[in-house]
């Protein structure tokens, strides 16, 4: 879906904390004379002997390997045009997030104030000591053609305009699944392309290099068909001008054409233009964010159409994303001196293929859809498939070996599978698969605490994003005024006034009384209550008029808590709720418990908490490989936390055999394969990575998962409440904005579950 994106909330993001997206983060030691001296001088002197002696060095020695260039001018940014160098840093600086995000390649994004192509090139050129690769950005055409061109032939590092070729590369493996599906050889499709840029000149192209026929192409622009004679033609509309004297206009084009591809501008197409097509013609309206033809009008013309737009609302979105990371990733780890066009063709085949294989469960879930499967509506993968960076980068790096730009070789493909999910921690893009399975079926979630702006700016965020229906408790005078203070735009959601709601509050505080009428409660203290946010936030998911519960904010933790449990309840054959942290860090996402809730629990207590925590954890579709702390390792050293962890581990092993559980163990052991391999050669964990630590007492593990946050450079998202019998979370104190809304995307999904 198109997120609407507020002013003030873009601004804020790229102010918050350190002004911009990016920081450099030193990846050796630095904590003593020796460190500081290996790094700099004298000690930095040898690598540099060494790459003096044999340049090839500068990969062993330095993180030229993993870097890559960011690069503009500034002169055709997103749709904003020619704004300029400066201006175009939060677009450069965004791209090198994306890349590390899904490629873990580093970036440093650089704005070149030069318009003049040749000068530009020069500079550009002078960079290649520094890079492993250069991703162009944003230049506008046609000096684009030349300084890539140029760029390509004197340089010796991978260099690609992602504006031309990153969209051709999409597009084109969706243009081979599209064909297969209706049957139609590529060779003999008649292909119309509206827009003469950058991005529809180099998918023109690239469709040529996949077998389109260059007489089975019209090219249109604003004017009309680009025909050889119209005057003063420059040389890339030359290349594709028709010598069909029958065609001048794009209606005129359309006429029996089987492919339609816009890089144009929005509606210009109409539903009777795409009548005109041949039959199962395929329509990719790839303009943003309003494609050439909106896809509801598109498919309500042609029930035989297929269609795919730039939109990630609709079906098959052809997303850059899907491209230029793991194109990259691949050239990067062979030192290819080129990204040819056997490289960009396997990237498309590769892409194309993994489209018709069997979607596994993670990705189902993450876009709320189990009918994914390869057809009409699935023509090319999603973005946040793990699968994308394990089977594209391995083919470019494959064909770059073959074609010979490749200056070192993979050998063992399986190890280079995994020093891929490695790089980039598989399992770190969690919460954004839990957003978008949140966005596919948004449930009601009532916020106890609506009169905090915190609250209502996460309000404002879930509801422009669709994750979820928000209601707010508290005065309505107060929300309203912060609404208006704030200049959120909430006057639709639903405020509701405790004190206000006095049928509510009796009919609440009945049901109350017989839940509780043995727990020495009485009516008229069961409706007192629940004027208190937390309790009538609690019975509205009780009773079903709210789907989950989100409060905490503002009060401790105990406090919160409690008015959910006596309302509504643990689940059945449970006898206590934990507190779970996901930690996401640079090697993936830890599972923390019990973090909030359980004092000092006994051993049978904490084998209730390893196996609330072992579902937590499968929540996320992670599968579960649970240590058992302590500060002992297998009886190493006595005391009553260690015997009673031992004891623990045991018993859960006997009650939970189909999980990986190992205790009781060091942290550092726990987590570190060769002391276990050296140590402990029967641990359970050897071979399988531990990614969930249960902690002996609620001190332990409050304490790690806040140092861990604080220090270590994780972010703690949490707590997930485990056990409840309906979704209820409570937020940590002054939890910031972004881990409202990740706590609100994992009621939504909970309730989803739930329901």
């Amino acid at each position: 879906m198109a997120i609407k994106i507020r002013k003030e909330d873009a601004l804020n993001y790229h102010t918050q904390g350190s002004p911009g997206k990016i920081e450099v983060i030193p990846t050796k030691p630095l904590s003593s004379q020796l460190d500081l001296a290996l790094a700099y001088s004298p000690g930095v002197a040898e690598p540099c002997k060494e790459i003096e002696a044999d340049k090839e060095n500068v990969y062993k020695y330095t993180a030229k390997g993993n870097l890559v260039a960011v690069i503009s001018n500034g002169t055709a940014v997103l749709g904003l045009g020619d704004i300029g160098p400066e201006a175009s840093k939060p677009v450069m600086e965004g791209k090198g997030v994306l890349f590390k995000k899904f490629a873990g390649i580093d970036v440093f994004d650089i704005e070149i104030d030069e318009k003049d192509p040749k000068k530009l090139i020069q500079i550009i050129k002078s960079l290649e000591p520094t890079f492993g690769g250069v991703n162009l950005e944003d230049i506008k055409a046609p000096e684009c053609f030349e300084i890539e061109t140029t760029l390509k032939q004197e340089m010796k590092i991978p260099v690609m305009h992602d504006d031309q070729h990153g969209t051709a590369i999409i597009s084109g493996a969706a243009l081979l699944n599209a064909l297969e599906i209706v049957g139609k050889n590529i060779q003999d499709i008649r292909l119309v392309v509206n827009g003469a840029g950058a991005s529809a000149v180099s998918c023109t192209r690239f469709y040529m290099s996949l077998g389109v026929k260059r007489e089975n192409i019209v090219m249109c622009d604003k004017e009309g068909a680009i025909r050889m004679d119209r005057p003063e033609l420059d040389a890339i509309k030359s290349e594709f001008a028709t010598s069909r004297q029958d065609i001048r206009t794009l209606t005129e084009a359309l006429t029996g054409a089987d492919v339609f591809l816009g890089l144009s501008a929005g509606n210009i197409v109409s539903g009777d233009q795409i009548k005109l097509m041949a039959p199962n013609p395929i329509v990719f309206a790839l303009a943003n964010p309003d494609p050439e033809i909106p896809y509801d009008v598109a498919m309500a013309a042609r029930e035989d159409l297929i269609m795919a737009t730039g939109r990630s609302d609709y079906p098959n979105q052809v997303n850059n994303v899907l491209g230029f990371p793991y194109i990259f990733r691949g050239a990067l780890d062979v030192r290819a001196t080129a990204i040819n066009e056997e490289m960009k063709l396997a990237a498309a085949k590769a892409i194309a293929k993994l489209a018709k294989e069997p979607v596994p469960e993670i990705v189902n879930k993450a876009y709320g859809d189990n009918k994914l499967a390869f057809g009409p509506t699935y023509l090319i993968p999603k973005p946040f498939d793990p699968r994308l960076i394990t089977t594209i980068s391995p083919a470019v790096a494959r064909a770059a070996m073959e074609s010979g730009v490749a200056k070192t070789a993979i050998t063992d493909w399986e190890a280079y599978e995994l020093e891929l999910q490695e790089r980039i921690g598989i399992d770190q893009r969690l919460m954004s698969r839990v957003i978008a399975r949140a966005k596919k079926d948004p449930k009601r979630v009532v916020f106890a605490e609506a009169d905090n702006v915190k609250i209502l700016k996460a309000a404002q965020t879930i509801r422009d994003e669709k994750i979820a229906i928000p209601i707010l408790l508290g005065n309505e005078e107060k929300i309203n005024s912060l609404i208006e203070e704030n200049k959120l735009d909430l006057h639709d959601v639903t405020i509701i006034d405790t004190y206000k709601q006095p049928e509510k509050l009796q009919l609440y505080g009945e049901v109350l009384f017989k839940k509780r009428q043995r727990k020495g409660i009485t009516p008229k203290e069961a409706t007192r209550l629940m004027r208190d946010r937390n309790y009538f936030g609690a019975m509205m998911v009780e009773l079903g008029e709210a789907d989950a519960l989100i409060s905490g904010l503002t009060k401790d933790y105990p406090k919160t808590i409690l008015p959910s449990l006596q309302v509504i309840g643990v689940k059945p054959g449970t006898e206590r709720v934990a507190g779970m942290y996901i930690m996401n860090t640079d090697k993936g996402p830890y599972f923390f418990a019990d973090t909030t809730v359980n004092l000092n629990p006994s051993a049978e207590e904490l084998v209730e908490i390893i196996g609330l925590t072992a579902n937590g954890v499968k929540f996320f579709d992670i599968e579960p490989r649970v240590a058992v702390l302590s500060y002992s390792n297998f009886g190493s050293a006595k005391g009553e936390t260690a015997s009673k962890t031992a004891k623990a581990t045991a018993l859960a092993k006997q009650k939970y055999p189909e999980l990986v559980i190992e205790g009781e163990m060091q942290a550092n052991v726990a987590l570190n394969e060769e002391i276990q391999k050296e140590n402990y050669p029967f641990s359970a964990l050897i071979g399988k990575r531990a990614n969930t630590l249960v902690f002996p007492d609620l001190s332990s593990g409050n304490i790690a998962y806040k140092l861990l946050s604080e220090i270590g450079n994780a972010e703690a998202i949490g707590p997930v409440l485990l056990g409840m019998n309906k979704p209820v979370h409570i937020l940590q104190l002054g939890s910031s904005i972004r881990e409202i809304v990740n706590m609100v995307a994992i009621a939504v999904v909970d309730a989803q579950s739930a329901s």
